[in-house]
């Protein structure tokens, strides 16, 4: 038995020898790509202070009020007249599915994201920027819209609801 110890310590110590020699090796070659000679820093500029003059300019991160402007336009939405259900949903999330015709009078049927179906004729208002119907034909329902500007002032604007294909076959 302590003829196998012998053997195996020389071993052990034999191996630890070449990492001293590696660590040696290492340490005396690290330094062989550094510069020799560090460039001194750059002066240092002094400061200048900035004298802020904008204070009676308006603050560009307040939120401000847009003011209307005393235009001529008459146009203007009447806000006092009852809302009609329609008008809670925007126009794009409406759709024209059909038309109906009453006597001489041609109605659109107008289906909301709810899936709930309404009748509408000329004159009814649907949309969000106070849209009037002003015209139904079988393929397409038109309407003016009342939209306001960047400076406060109305304007008004064509839109139209075209009629959906069908979906034949379908189950819904």
């Amino acid at each position: 038995m302590k003829r196998l110890i012998l053997p195996l310590a020389v071993l052990a110590l034999g191996g630890c020898s070449s990492e001293g020699d590696e660590l040696r090796d290492f340490v005396r070659n690290s330094d062989k790509g550094l510069p020799r000679r560090i460039e001194p820093l750059p002066a240092v500029k002094p400061f200048e202070p900035f004298t802020y003059e904008g204070f009676d300019l308006p603050d560009p991160f307040k939120p401000r009020k847009i003011e209307p402007n005393k235009s001529t336009s008459k146009l203007q939405p009447d806000v006092t007249r009852r809302r009609e259900p329609l008008e809670a949903f925007p126009l794009e999330s409406l759709a024209m599915v059909g038309t109906i015709e009453k006597g001489k009078a041609l109605y659109a049927l107008v289906k909301t994201p709810e899936r709930d179906i309404y009748q509408v004729r000329q004159g009814n208002y649907l949309g969000q920027n106070y849209g009037v119907i002003v015209e139904i034909s079988d393929s397409e329902l038109k309407l003016k819209e009342l939209v306001q500007d960047g400076a406060g002032d109305w304007a008004e604007r064509s839109s139209a609801l075209n009629l959906l294909p069908s979906d034949k076959g379908s189950t819904r």
